[in-house]
Order: structure tokens, then C-alpha cells, then sequence
């Protein structure tokens, strides 16, 4: 009796193991891919507010317009790719990269802000995109997991490297 309990245990863990991450991967890539989408909406006019941001001295010899849409498609592509667990580990640092510069530009110097204020101008600090963060150090560190376009075999074995998720190459 113990050991059928164990067994149905171990086979129900199994079962729904990495959808935490799946979740956390859908969350994190509808952020995104809207705020992408919005910045791309007006045409890649960057707004006025943006245009009198201090960009990270790597980002500030670049045009406004060029960091404005960079930001954009980053945004749209990585999220996509997040979504799809296709080359996870690389959008979350790519997206990692956009929060930093969004965080540095914008959020650090609005303070922390509460969730519930998110849309007006008391909501602009840096609590949500320090949640993004943690979400994308998650998929960063643990991989998409198998519920993923990378822990499909023919494409982990080609293009990835080993990973618990994937099986590894033979030698």
C-alpha cells in the first residue's frame, strides 16, 4: 500500500513538474512582447520623456530613436522566445539586459512603487521590474524546462548545450 502511494506520488510530481516555469515563462513574455509592442506601435518615434533619459554610458553614444526601438524588439523577440522556450536561457539575459537599462533609465530613481499603482505616476518604480528580474534570473538559472521548444530533443541536440532538461550529446 505504502509503496502504490510513493509510486502515485513520484508519477503525479512527474506529471506537473515544470509547469511553475512554463507559468512563470507565459507571465514573463506577455510583459514584454505588449511593452514591445507598444513602443513599436507609434511608427519608432521614441516619446519626449524618453529622449531626456540618462542611457548607461554603453546605451548613450546611441541615437534615442535606436534605443528606443532596440528596446522594442528586444522586448517583442526575447519575449517571443520565452514564450516558446526557444533559446530561453539567452532571452532572459537579453531581456535581464533591458530591465537593467529600463531600471537605470527610468524605474530606480521613482522609488519603489505598489503594485496596485502600476498605471499612474505613483506606479512607475522599480517593484515590478525587480519581479521581472527574479522571474528571468529563474529561467536564467533553471532553464525553460521541458514543457519548452529547447528540451525538445532533435533541436537540444543540435543546437544546445546539455542540460538536465536535454538529452546530452553521445560521444
Amino acid at each position: 500500500m505504502m509503496n502504490s502511494l510513493l509510486s502515485w506520488r513520484a508519477k503525479a510530481l512527474e506529471a506537473v513538474r515544470d509547469l511553475g516555469l512554463l507559468g512563470l515563462r507565459l507571465w514573463i513574455a506577455q510583459e514584454f512582447v505588449l511593452a514591445g509592442l507598444t513602443k513599436l506601435s507609434g511608427g519608432g518615434a521614441a516619446p519626449d520623456w524618453f529622449a531626456g533619459l540618462d542611457f548607461p554610458p554603453v546605451l548613450a553614444a546611441l541615437p534615442v530613436q535606436i534605443n528606443w526601438v532596440a528596446a522594442g524588439v528586444g522586448e517583442v523577440v526575447f519575449g517571443a522566445a520565452i514564450a516558446l522556450g526557444l533559446f530561453s536561457r539567452l532571452a532572459a539575459l537579453g531581456l535581464l539586459f533591458i530591465t537593467w537599462v529600463a531600471v537605470y533609465t527610468v524605474h530606480f530613481d521613482l522609488g519603489w512603487a505598489g503594485w496596485n499603482q502600476i498605471e499612474t505616476e505613483n506606479g512607475l518604480g522599480f517593484k515590478v521590474p525587480l519581479m521581472l528580474a527574479l522571474m528571468l534570473l529563474a529561467v536564467l538559472t533553471q532553464g525553460p524546462g521541458r514543457y519548452a521548444l529547447d528540451a525538445w530533443p532533435p533541436l537540444a541536440r543540435r543546437f544546445l548545450l546539455p542540460s538536465h532538461h536535454a538529452p546530452a550529446r553521445s560521444a
